[in-house]
């Protein structure tokens, strides 16, 4: 028999994003549950501790901000509470908004004035 060629069309379009929803919320799941099982259930910014009753309001962050990126180590996940995981894109999102630095990693602008720098030479000065 021969086989069919694929449907075109809406519902073929439908078909495709239904599947890859389904496929992005398992990797999700899988990596969420390999993140709570690598790292204590404590946020990595603020600090605070998550029981069963609260893990929900935990989410797994991807450092490089690429969610495909999930090597099974977790090098680039970290647990981040809601509010510090929104604040972490927040930033990226006006970092990019303001011309800085979009990526992590990217060069930024950084002080080089060191305040302390003659420190000793002042402190002699002043016995």
């Amino acid at each position: 028999m021969p086989s069919k060629p694929p449907s075109t069309g809406p519902g073929r379009l439908n078909e495709i994003v239904a599947t890859a929803q389904r496929q992005r919320e398992q990797r999700e799941r899988d990596y969420r549950e390999q993140a709570l099982k690598l790292y204590p259930w404590v946020c990595g910014r603020c600090a605070r501790e998550f029981d069963r009753a609260t893990l929900r309001e935990l989410t797994v962050h991807h450092k490089d901000h690429n969610h495909d990126n999930n090597p099974a180590d977790g090098s680039n996940w970290e647990l981040l509470c809601l509010y510090c995981h929104d604040n972490e894109h927040s930033r990226l999102t006006e970092a990019a908004r303001q011309g800085g630095a979009a990526q992590p990693g990217a060069a930024a602008a950084r002080a080089t004035h060191n305040p302390f720098a003659d420190l000793k030479a002042m402190l002699k000065e002043k016995k």
